[in-house]
């Protein structure tokens, strides 16, 4: 059931958008500015979550920022911390890519592979696989649920790891 979730809000998602779309289009071709501006005014905004208002009161109606970003932004952006940190969607980094120093031989699970940029990464799946490479490149992306994927040229298949250290 839950795969057949994902591609009906992708329909509805893309169907707003072009709704929107037609909408401002719309809009835009009034000649009379205050046919425009009304015009405008009755495209319904998206729904805001109170989690994304802030301290905004529930019936006060968000304006714009123009602040510079939280110095915390910076910070979250860092490739060392990837996989260990919490930090919330925007501004952090959602793929690292690194190599396995030396031969590489497969994995059981809950091997552990040590990065060349010092990493630690333990296989969290039950899965295992026998390869004869050298120094090859790895790929470790976010996932669902804050889960991570290890993807390694010239290997057929995605591995579930979780950062170690």
């Amino acid at each position: 059931m839950t795969r057949y979730l994902f591609p009906i809000y992708l329909t509805l998602a893309t169907c707003a958008a072009q709704a929107q779309t037609a909408d401002l289009s719309l809009c835009r071709s009034l000649p009379d500015a205050a046919q425009r501006l009304a015009c405008y005014d009755s495209i319904p905004l998206p729904q805001i979550s109170a989690e994304n208002r802030g301290n905004a009161a529930p019936n006060e109606p968000l304006r714009p920022t123009t602040a510079a970003p939280a110095p915390q932004a910076a910070e979250a952006a860092k490739p060392g911390d990837f996989g260990l940190e919490n930090q919330p969607r925007a501004g952090r980094v959602e793929e690292i890519v690194s190599r396995i120093p030396g031969p590489f031989e497969g994995w059981d699970p809950k091997t552990r592979f040590r990065l060349e940029n010092g990493q630690l990464w333990k296989v969290v799946d039950g899965s295992r696989a026998s390869y004869s490479l050298q120094n090859p490149v790895a790929h470790i992306r976010r996932a669902l649920l804050g889960s991570f994927l290890m993807e390694i040229d010239g290997v057929a298949q995605l591995i579930r790891v979780r950062r170690v250290e």
